[in-house]
């Protein structure tokens, strides 16, 4: 695009500064006066009855102010996913049993960390040990332990089944009757977890005229307001969750978590403010993970590689409870349709409950385990066939304006584009088709290269599903721009501003923010489901248009021409042709006020996804459209391996993505930066490693 002055530019992060200097404040630099340490007492068990709880010793101990089990709760259950058919099957502490090691059973406020844990300590629990099960297809077996209560609008004959998510088209079977090759396979990912540096921690404040104030280290303020307020029994203007910067998430942090519901419980227990911080142990041990899930993967194909059919099962082991689990299963089956056309495919997805901890999205949220499933298939199948990998992709792949099954629309896609740039980088063809001479001396290294290609969606119907944002001029005609979004690393604030400030002709740096304060911001997406460029940029788009729009107005009726004679440039507006005759925007601001009895220029932007659209797909059977905008990539990856020591080692990764008219061309690079390194560190050195509901590894050194 042409004739931008900041849209598409290499503009300088807005929080580089306070960030790189220190000034920046995170949850665990919050320290209201009078602040309480609270900790958390969890469960040695996986699956044990509660029998008793004693309290009392704890209670006497000099130095703590509150202790909080189930029965102090309003007793309300909550879930990462709340329908009449999932409905909320968490208690924030636990109430009869605990299905985990590590799960909720009480919590202490003290005046420092050493009381806190030697009240811990003081805490007697009564349990009586139940059987568990840990892996999800014996879980599933019919004289499995039930973890839960079966769910009545479930009518398989398996146990323990969180959710199932069911969905297709075509034919399979006369699909695969058609094919000249037909492959079966299993694929297994292993238990990842987020790595991100900053532990989950949360300040409550619960003020003596009844309002909480709350600073927590989270994906998106308002849907942590909205399940905290539910859970505490509180109107949500009750409930005022404080901007804090975020060291990095990547899908863990969005759901409600036991901590930040006993930190405000404590607090309006104790008058005092109290802080948890969890330990990295804990996060390890206790907090959510990714989802490893189990692909069985059905495709057949034609002689020259075309797809026809394919059937999948996959099981998600999700957990004690259900967390994000029938998300995962529900958006699975899309990171199937989205790249390659197939004609016809039945897919089943099964979330399985089991005595682990409950897990989290993760990253891609079930993309990379569904791509790696059937990426590496295709490899199997292409050299079957004698067909290179490069050439089985490019006759597969979705072009621009191909409908999808669900009803959406690619519109724009440059998958294949992505294919061939990856593999003319690369010299992919070239590599791949090189034989090893056998007359070559014995050399322990061995080296390869593969190829990968993935899409993923941009914000989804799935509350809160909107972004509204407000453009307000000040006097010296700078601009503050309020957004409910919080940057957690990915640049939202950046970008927004870029685009107000394409908007406005108004210098990046002469934009304030004020972001992700549930009381002074408006209701955002929140930052996960990719949805912030979309969904918040193009309702910061729409307000600065408002006050754009306002501007000229004002302008037409002091320069006394007509407004679309008018041009907006360096914080003024002229006359086109006439560049002389000016008004900057600090003296129309400032007949705004003299004129308009004071009416400031204020602009208010409103954007959701499927504008069209009212509900959301279902869960269960994914009927219903999903998205706008998809995009698409490919990535090449070189390896070495010692045969000698086992060590392997990447020695080259190149991505090519189809990202669309990049905002901020130096933001998107540093997004495919984390992701080759994520993925790197998922390859090669990263597995949480359980046994009997136990993390065996609950530590950077040994993860």
């Amino acid at each position: 695009m042409t004739g931008l002055d900041y849209v598409g530019k290499r503009v300088l992060r807005k929080d580089g500064p306070v960030k790189v200097t220190g000034q920046a404040k995170y949850t665990v630099d919050i320290r209201p006066g009078g602040l309480l340490t609270g900790r958390i007492l969890r469960s040695p068990h996986p699956h044990a009855r509660i029998l008793n709880i004693d309290t009392s010793r704890a209670l006497r101990l000099a130095g703590v102010r509150a202790v909080i089990t189930a029965k102090d709760t309003p007793g309300i259950k909550h879930g990462f996913v709340e329908t009449p058919r999932y409905p909320a099957d968490q208690w924030p502490l636990a109430v009869e049993r605990v299905r985990f090691v590590g799960e909720e059973i009480a919590a202490v406020a003290a005046v420092d960390s050493q009381v806190a844990a030697q009240a811990l300590s003081l805490i007697r629990v009564d349990y009586e040990p139940l059987p568990a099960v840990f892996d999800p297809e014996a879980a599933l077996e019919p004289d499995a332990i039930q973890i839960h209560p079966r769910h009545p609008q479930i009518k398989e004959p398996f146990n323990n089944i969180a959710g199932k998510t069911e969905s297709g088209w075509g034919d399979v079977a006369e699909g695969f009757a058609r094919s000249d090759y037909v492959r079966e396979d299993r694929f297994q990912s292993h238990l990842r977890t987020h790595g991100y540096l900053e532990p989950q921690v949360t300040v409550a404040d619960f003020e003596s005229n009844g309002k909480l104030n709350l600073w927590t280290s989270s994906q998106g303020p308002f849907i942590k307001r909205a399940k905290l307020a539910r859970t505490l029994g509180l109107a949500q203007s009750a409930v005022r969750i404080h901007h804090a910067y975020v060291g990095g998430a990547f899908g863990g942090k969005i759901d409600l978590f036991s901590h930040e519901f006993c930190a405000a419980l404590l607090s309006l227990k104790s008058g005092r403010p109290v802080k948890i911080e969890a330990s990295r142990d804990e996060i390890f041990s206790a907090y959510r993970h990714g989802q490893p899930l189990i692909v069985e993967l059905k495709t057949g194909v034609k002689k020259d590689g075309t797809l026809l059919a394919q059937q999948i099962r996959v099981i998600n082991n999700c957990g004690a409870y259900r967390g994000s689990g029938v998300v995962v299963i529900f958006l699975s089956w899309g990171f199937v349709m989205l790249p390659y056309r197939l004609d016809s495919l039945k897919y089943e997805g099964f979330a399985v409950y089991t005595n682990n901890p409950v897990r989290a999205p993760q990253r891609g949220h079930g993309a990379p385990q569904i791509r790696f499933a059937v990426e590496s298939q295709l490899d199997m199948i292409a050299a079957e066939l004698g067909v290179d990998p490069i050439s089985i992709r490019l006759k597969n792949a979705r072009q621009s304006g191909e409908a999808l099954p669900n009803g959406d629309n690619v519109h724009t896609c440059g998958l294949s584009q992505c294919i061939q740039k990856a593999a003319d980088h690369t010299g992919f063809k070239e590599k791949y088709g090189c034989k090893r001479s056998a007359a070559a001396p014995a050399d322990p290294l061995r080296r390869g290269i593969g190829i990968g290609v993935s899409s993923y969606f941009s914000g989804s119907l799935i509350y809160p599903n909107s972004s509204s944002v407000v453009v307000k001029m000040n006097d010296d005609g700078s601009a503050t721009l309020l957004t409910g979004a919080l940057d957690i690393g990915q640049g939202a604030e950046t970008i927004l501003c870029q685009i107000v400030a394409e908007e406005l002709k108004i210098p990046v740096e002469e934009i304030a923010v004020i972001a992700a304060d549930t009381e002074t911001t408006p209701v955002d997406i929140g930052s996960w489901i990719s949805g912030n460029a979309y969904v918040t940029g193009n309702a910061a788009r729409v307000a600065a248009a408002g006050v754009r729009k306002k501007l000229l107005e004002l302008a037409a009726e002091e320069l006394e021409a007509n407004p679309q004679d008018l041009v907006i440039a360096g914080k003024s507006v002229y006359v086109a042709g006439s560049p002389d005759r000016r008004l900057s925007y600090e003296k129309l601001i400032s007949a705004a006020i003299r004129k308009r009895c004071g009416d400031p220029l204020i602009g208010e932007g409103h954007w959701r996804t499927l504008r069209d659209v009212p509900y959301h797909p279902s869960l269960a059977t994914t009927k219903g459209r999903w998205s706008e905008n998809y995009a698409f990539d490919a990535q090449v990856a070189e390896v070495e391996v010692d045969t000698d020591t086992g060590t392997v080692r990447l020695t080259r990764a190149v991505t090519a993505h189809d990202c669309g008219f990049p905002i901020n061309p130096l933001l998107v690079e540093g997004q495919i930066d984390g992701q080759v390194s994520m993925a790197l560190g998922h390859a090669f050195m990263e597995e949480v490693r359980m046994q009997s509901g136990r993390t065996l590894n609950p530590s950077f050194l040994e993860y």
